[in-house]
């Protein structure tokens, strides 16, 4: 079960947008740089609110773009 860690950016009727960040290195130069990209995430009790920090796993579509489902906040 893949897991990730983010922030919630929109919080709407059972769908949460969290935004997971995370950090990679330039092949070439070798700088770090964030890679920042938004997952629609399934919220069953709508009791996330937009800035909490929560966990999501990746489950079978929920619908058509919602691949993921909250575990637990942090």
């Amino acid at each position: 079960m893949r897991t990730k860690k983010g922030i919630v950016v929109t919080a709407k009727d059972k769908t949460l947008k969290v935004k997971v960040t995370r950090k990679v290195l330039h092949p070439k130069y070798h700088k770090a740089y964030e890679v920042v990209k938004n997952f629609h995430a399934h919220d069953p009790e709508s009791k996330y609110k937009v800035g909490d920090e929560v966990t999501i796993y990746e489950t079978k579509p929920i619908s058509k773009l919602k691949r993921w489902t909250v575990v637990s906040p942090k």
